[in-house]
């Protein structure tokens, strides 16, 4: 029986991590059943943060499929609760679920702007473009109390270093007078992930995020001030969003971005279950016909994690994607442009934020 969904949420319920060799958490059934009738309503699930404060916060990657090979992400865990979110087994390093452990106990980096400014400040140090929101949103609800997105911005002006910015959040807008003045320069550019329209279906598989119109709202915004916009629709998940390819290209074209791409969803380790989970709650009819399309254009299996088709998936529904894609790019001049950042400017920061005498 599928679980019933939380309320708020994204995931159906928390999984247990089995590939570190934790114990899987166990509940014993009668007790559940008797729990309410004892103890009273289940209290409401409650978001907690838990602040962390690492050695440093800039990672590097030699991934093919990334057109970046360095990162900050300011927070582990996010509150937007997307039910296919590839970040959550991240989660299970903590001894946490990937299910609603992960949308509901957060982990914040509140001296990341310190941390990254310390390795900037290095005579080592090479620049070249940050990508930031890669793993986890820098714009979920938690940033509107740490600001820590907004300091790395402050930072980025200050050294004149690239940065590129992911994001399904409308927040991204707070932020737009540190980015056009980055954009002045060629230092940044956004990519705004838009799923679908529907804002129905987006409640319940992204259930904190921005609304989807809210999204398109921010793409104008971010256009208008002189941002470069890319949007990302993803992921595309067939049979439930991916007859929308061609409402959001022309809604993107509209609001005034300069490229588009696409990623078709993908269900890395406890991710998988979890989506099934979700589908037999909100799309119990055609659940099969998801996992039996994603399954075709994995190779037979719920995931590919191989480099180069991770990313791409193959089969006839990746390819009849991809030639929808390349139609819509053409139609709509979106792909044309180059998004390009400069890394000519940069101008190394004092590791102690203070101006020298000298």
């Amino acid at each position: 029986m599928p679980h019933p969904p939380t309320k708020g949420r994204g995931a159906p319920a928390n999984a247990s991590p089995t590939r570190f060799n934790l114990k899987a958490r166990e509940e014993d059934g009668d007790w559940l059943d008797e729990r309410e009738d004892i103890d009273g309503p289940l209290p409401k699930l409650r978001t907690s943060v838990t602040e962390e404060f690492p050695k440093s916060i800039l990672t590097f990657n030699s991934s093919p499929d990334l057109p970046f090979d360095r990162s900050v992400n300011a927070y582990r865990g996010c509150e937007h609760g997307c039910a296919y979110c590839y970040a959550r087994p991240t989660h299970a390093y903590h001894d946490l679920s990937p299910g609603l452990d992960f949308e509901s106990k957060l982990f914040a980096k509140p001296d990341g702007a310190e941390l990254l400014r310390a390795t900037l400040a290095k005579r080592s140090y090479k620049p070249a473009p940050i990508a930031i929101g890669t793993n986890t949103d820098p714009y979920q609800p938690i940033e509107d109390r740490y600001r820590i997105t907004r300091q790395i911005l402050e930072l980025m002006v200050e050294a004149q270093h690239p940065i590129v910015i992911t994001t399904k959040s409308a927040r991204v807008t707070r932020d737009i007078d540190l980015l056009a003045a980055l954009a002045r320069k060629r230092l940044t550019g956004v990519a705004i992930s838009v799923t679908t329209l529907d804002g129905a279906l987006a409640r319940v598989l992204e259930p904190r995020a921005s609304a989807p119109a809210k999204r398109l709202e921010a793409v104008r915004a971010l256009s208008d001030a002189g941002i470069y916009v890319h949007v990302n629709i993803a992921p595309v998940i067939p049979a439930i969003t991916d007859h929308e390819l061609e409402a959001i290209a022309d809604a993107a074209a509209e609001a005034g971005a300069k490229s588009i791409s696409w990623i078709p969803l993908r269900l890395p380790h406890e991710v998988a279950p979890l989506f099934r989970d979700w589908l037999d709650v909100h799309y119990p009819d055609r659940a099969k016909k998801v996992m039996n399309i994603l399954r075709d254009m994995r190779g037979g299996k719920d995931n590919d994690a191989r480099f180069g088709s991770r990313m791409r998936g193959g089969g006839p529904w990746a390819e009849l994607t991809r030639t929808r894609m390349k139609r819509l790019m053409r139609k709509y001049a979106l792909g044309m442009d180059k998004w390009h950042v400069r890394s000519d400017l940069f101008m190394r920061p004092n590791a102690d934020g203070q101006m020298s005498l000298l």
